[in-house]
């Protein structure tokens, strides 16, 4: 089985976690620019990344976004539109966004805290924090790929590009080049 129908093996995946074959649930948050809001069916007929992680500022954190923004340009090339996701505020992410020089949208799942995470089993009841959770949808809503991060442990950007380079071998039937 391919990573876009099952789990990565070697995913350590909490009880609850979206999984792929699932639709990914709509939401319509507040952006780091300050008043804009994002839904996710803004980007239907594309790729999204979904990137819940627990706190701006916070040094884990700081290294996966910071890892997203210099390969935001192979993204790009997927059409895939990369969407940071936590608890903050819209104002701690729009100082956040501007102190990082991030490129691309962090969402705040500020109020009702955690309801968005909570829909994509991303919400940790315990700390009151997102969990270091990734998902990969594809243009029509479905989650192709989802992954979990233990604590602490940045997951990279290796799993996230695979999943978007199956997902546009399936789309275009042919390998990318």
């Amino acid at each position: 089985m391919t990573s876009t129908t099952t789990r990565n093996k070697t995913d350590t995946q909490r009880d609850g976690i979206l999984a792929p074959g699932n639709r990914a649930p709509d939401f319509t948050l507040k952006a780091s620019s300050g008043g804009e809001t994002i839904s996710l069916s803004d980007f239907r007929g594309q790729p999204v990344i979904l990137a819940f992680y627990p706190a701006d500022w916070s040094p884990v954190c700081g290294d996966q976004l910071a890892l997203y923004n210099q390969v935001l340009p192979e993204f790009e090339r997927y059409n895939a539109q990369l969407l940071g996701i936590s608890v903050d505020s819209v104002w701690s992410h729009k100082a956040y966004a501007e102190s990082r020089n991030l490129k691309f949208p962090l969402l705040a799942d500020f109020h009702p805290k955690g309801a968005v995470g909570r829909l994509y089993g991303a919400y940790d009841e315990e700390t009151g924090e997102e969990a270091r959770d990734l998902f990969v949808i594809d243009g029509d809503g479905v989650i192709r790929w989802s992954h979990h991060s233990p604590w602490g442990i940045n997951p990279g950007a290796a799993g996230i590009l695979s999943a978007l380079d199956e997902l546009e071998q399936t789309n275009d039937g042919e390998a990318r080049s």
